[in-house]
């Protein structure tokens, strides 16, 4: 592990909130467990994790508040939101962790129109070159989005950082698009094509696997070129927790890390409406806590970020809950 760099956002971590039921370590609520991020701080939490072999590797939040590639894809807007609704939902949720969690702040893409598009590619790098800073010192990273276009920022951050030299790196995407789109500018629908070329120029394959795969909303030409670039799917009415893990299991063989992303549409409309496209069949959500207990298991995550939850249709707050459950599982 190398030494710990500055990592730059647009807005600094805030104060989190939430019920207080007492300030001992049995009453503890995230609100009260997350701190902010420091370079200092981070490597002497990884240091103590490598040290007394219990407690985990620490980990970092990471918001990339974007709408700009759903706007440009043509959906709902409301995404830029997400990141804060799942701190919210989270804060009150009971801490039972073993490790840090440090939030380290969001980075921003202020939304465009059509003649003055928003500047979504410097921010995913922006965000790349962040999320790389807290996983060279040592953390697991969750992205919290955001549209999808936020996959493509991660992934700049997977590859930018040095703990992705050398090794085989794969991508399980839980959505119900392929997010495969080949368009003038990058959008949600684009991140995974832009992940393809770049591995490309670098002379490697995408590792790349689906898990929710919706057929009547995903064109023959996306699934033609998901088969052109060697892409593993699992359609959503196929998808059993048997199957599910099954599939997982014979992807995650062949890497020796792992970046998941879940996009929230991959749930049933009724589990998730709070996002930018709404399911009608879409995946269990215990299948899903299924898949991400099993990559957790594996000991591969490098990386994983929460996409598309949209506070603006969230009935209930049903979606933020679910990210926010999500989350927990991860690091859990």
């Amino acid at each position: 592990m190398s030494e710990v760099s500055p990592l730059t956002v647009d807005i600094p971590c805030e104060p989190w909130i939430g019920r207080n039921d007492g300030d001992a370590p049995e009453h503890r609520r995230w609100w009260q467990a997350v701190r902010p991020y420091s370079p200092e701080a981070l490597a002497a939490s990884a240091h103590a994790a490598a040290s007394d072999g219990v407690r985990s590797r620490p980990a970092v939040l990471l918001g990339f508040r974007s709408e700009e590639g759903v706007r440009r894809n043509k959906g709902r807007l409301g995404a830029i939101e997400g990141p804060g609704a799942i701190r919210a939902a989270l804060g009150p949720l009971a801490f039972h962790l073993g490790r840090d969690v440090f939030d380290a702040g969001d980075v921003t893409v202020v939304t465009g129109g059509d003649e003055f598009p928003g500047d979504l590619e410097g921010g995913q790098e922006r965000f790349g070159t962040a999320l790389a800073a807290a996983l060279d010192g040592g953390a697991l990273t969750v992205g919290l989005g955001g549209g999808h276009e936020t996959a493509f920022a991660s992934y700049l951050g997977v590859a930018g950082s040095q703990r992705s030299g050398g090794v085989r790196v794969g991508v399980l995407n839980l959505d119900a698009h392929f997010d495969l789109r080949d368009e003038e500018q990058a959008t949600s629908g684009t991140p995974f094509l832009q992940m393809a070329r770049a591995e490309a120029a670098e002379g490697r394959s995408l590792q790349y696997a689906v898990l929710g795969i919706s057929r009547p909303n995903n064109t023959r030409a996306l699934f033609d070129r998901a088969d052109e670039l060697g892409v593993r799917y699992l359609l959503d009415e196929y998808t059993t927790r048997e199957t599910a893990e099954t599939f997982v299991e014979d992807f995650l063989a062949d890497l020796d890390a792992v970046y998941l992303t879940i996009d929230l549409d991959v749930l049933p409309a009724a589990v998730a409406p709070g996002v930018s496209a709404p399911a009608a069949l879409g995946v269990p959500l215990e299948v899903i806590i299924a898949v991400v207990r099993r990559v957790t298991a594996s000991g591969k995550l490098l990386h994983a970020d929460l996409a598309e939850l949209n506070p603006a249709v969230d009935i209930d707050g049903r979606t933020a809950r679910v990210a926010a459950r999500l989350v927990d599982t991860i690091l859990g």
